[in-house]
């Protein structure tokens, strides 16, 4: 025998019908109708969206599409030398300034650096985010890599990907009616199986522009981040430029070694001709849980091939 549905379940489904079904009516918060390209980027740590997507983060923001970093944690332990909230302030700052740099937004969560966990709780907070942002383009780290913060957040974006068009969890925001791509980082990684590049974008036009807002976090990459040393310190005034342009340089190469990586893929994507020529390039893969749209609707969302 079934049990009878109690007055106040009753009342209380009838409740959440209601809140879900006004949040339907309302627009969502920041939405601006201008006919631009939404995408979000989630990190695990105040540095990984920058790396992994500054390139085509600054292609979108100069052409008007809106575009938003976000890091899943607050880098409160990725540095040496220094930690807690100092840390913490320290390096969204340092978002900030790259992300004035890159034409991005940004947002940093207050959740501990190395305590990231894939709970239900974290679950609803980043289908808030791309409810919230109303994404067209989502974008994540691969879930198999050596930080458990990495793996993480790409599993909580995963959990999210179907999520995000359903009406009834998190009703106090407004689904997306569409489900957006969702992508992966490139990676080195090879198992339980390798990164494979769908998308590689020449980063060429606005690689100053990377390396300039990379050169801002200084905490990680001129001083050497989670463990590094006192010896990657400039040891005077005059030694902080020199030790700049060693760190931009080592960017410059990992940034080519994407694009030789990846060279036949930049060929289909630019032609032959410009994909030879190419020296910095970034690369995704696309996620299954999400869109799958075909090569026509790829090229509307990522406008850079002639």
């Amino acid at each position: 025998m079934k049990p009878h549905l109690s007055r106040r379940h009753f009342l209380a489904s009838l409740s959440l019908a209601a809140t879900s079904l006004s949040a339907l009516a309302q627009p969502a918060a920041g939405r601006v109708e201008d006919g631009k390209l939404r995408i979000i980027c989630f990190g695990a740590h105040p540095d990984d969206c920058e790396l992994q997507t500054g390139g085509v983060g600054a292609l979108w923001a100069q052409a008007g599409h809106h575009v938003k970093f976000v890091s899943v944690t607050n880098g409160d332990i990725g540095h040496w030398r220094q930690a807690g909230g100092p840390l913490a302030l320290r390096r969204k700052e340092e978002v900030e300034q790259a992300s004035k740099i890159l034409g991005t937004h940004v947002e940093v969560l207050d959740i501990h650096d190395g305590e990231l966990m894939p709970t239900l709780e974290n679950r609803r907070h980043i289908t808030r985010l791309i409810r919230q942002w109303r994404a067209d383009i989502v974008f994540s780290p691969r879930p198999n890599d050596y930080h458990p913060d990495h793996r993480y957040t790409g599993v909580l974006v995963q959990d999210a990907a179907y999520m995000v068009a359903v009406p009834f969890i998190c009703p106090d925001t407004p689904p997306l009616a569409r489900n957006p791509l969702f992508l992966f980082y490139t990676d080195r990684f090879q198992k339980p199986n390798p990164s494979t590049a769908d998308i590689v974008v020449s980063i060429d036009a606005v690689i100053e522009k990377k390396l300039d807002a990379l050169a801002v976090m200084e905490s990680q990459f001129l001083e050497g981040g989670a463990t590094g040393s006192a010896l990657l310190l400039p040891k005077t005034p005059a030694d902080k430029p020199k030790r700049i342009a060693a760190v931009r340089a080592s960017h410059a190469a990992r940034f080519q070694s994407i694009a030789d990586r990846f060279r036949k893929e930049l060929k289909q994507w630019h032609g032959d001709a410009k994909g030879a020529q190419v020296k910095h390039a970034e690369a995704f893969e696309i996620c299954e849980y999400g869109r799958r749209p075909d090569a026509a609707e790829l090229k509307k969302l990522f406008p850079f091939f002639s």
